[in-house]
């Protein structure tokens, strides 16, 4: 492990996305090492680069939270495809970067903008009516605003929750203390022609990793999940852009792309800073 790169991920301005820490080199690293790593950055995720298994991939990718390793996600893999490719990596194919991770190999298409092709769901479909109970009550959202509700877990375990207005989205006001294990988006559409910046939709996400509950400020996976059930089901069109991280004062923008039936999530990608990490000092009785 020879470099690590802070970036900020789906916003276009700095400090105002979902902060990613990437490690470079991370092929010797044990899986405690890591954990220990992703609980110091305490970001809400941490990625290693390392060589890839698969020869179909450019890199592989492990993506921890503080609370233990995920197959996928969305911020940390346009993230990563962003270190990867500024810390010189030349892909295979030169209009995309091919990213492996524990949930198999993802494209991440390049031009303006990366964007990443959402995987398949793992789970769909309603939510079953105690939980919805439960999900709401701990949220708490009034039921009168509650719309529909579905899972669209594509690795984290996300539910979805479509309520009836962008304003109900954002007077969400969760009781942490009955949050326990809950890793759920909030979504709602805008009157079309309403936002002067071209937003459609506005989503929060809340999750609890066994160790904290707390709300990400923007969530690729979550909206890509959305946008697989949304989007078919006519409730949002098939390119628009979701904001997200409005209450904590954040300015996420998601670029969602729907082309021949394939989910395209997008974001501004930027580097913050970089480091180089020290050569560990040898003790004197090593020398």
């Amino acid at each position: 492990m020879d470099s690590v790169r802070y970036v900020d991920v789906f916003s276009g301005t700095p400090f105002k996305g979902n902060a990613l820490a990437v490690f470079h080199g991370a092929d010797g690293l044990s899986d405690e090492q890591m954990a220990d790593i992703a609980r110091w950055t305490n970001l809400s995720e941490t990625t290693f680069l390392m060589t890839p298994t698969d020869p179909a991939a450019d890199y592989a990718v492990r993506i921890w939270t503080t609370g233990g390793e995920l197959p996928f996600a969305g911020h940390p893999t346009l993230g990563s495809a962003h270190a990867w490719l500024e810390a010189g990596g030349v892909p295979a194919r030169e209009a995309a970067v091919v990213q492996q991770c524990a949930a198999g190999l993802v494209t991440v298409r390049r031009g303006d903008r990366l964007a990443f092709a959402a995987p398949p769901l793992m789970r769909s479909g309603p939510v079953e009516q105690s939980e919805a109970q439960a999900l709401v009550a701990a949220l708490g959202l009034d039921p009168e605003d509650v719309v529909e509700m579905a899972w669209v877990d594509n690795g984290p375990g996300w539910a979805g929750i479509l309520l009836r207005s962008p304003d109900a989205v954002l007077a969400a006001d969760p009781d942490a203390g009955r949050c326990r294990g809950v890793k759920v988006g909030l979504v709602a559409v805008y009157p079309q022609g309403s936002r002067a910046d071209g937003v459609a939709a506005e989503v929060r996400a809340f999750y609890s990793d066994g160790r904290e509950f707390a709300e990400d400020p923007v969530t690729g996976s979550l909206n890509a999940g959305l946008a697989q059930w949304l989007v078919p089901a006519g409730h949002l069109p098939p390119q628009y852009v979701a904001a997200q991280g409005t209450v904590i004062h954040r300015e996420g923008r998601v670029h969602v792309d729907v082309v021949d039936g394939e989910v395209w999530v997008g974001g501004d990608t930027r580097t913050i800073f970089t480091g180089h990490l020290p050569t560990p000092k040898r003790s004197e009785t090593d020398q």
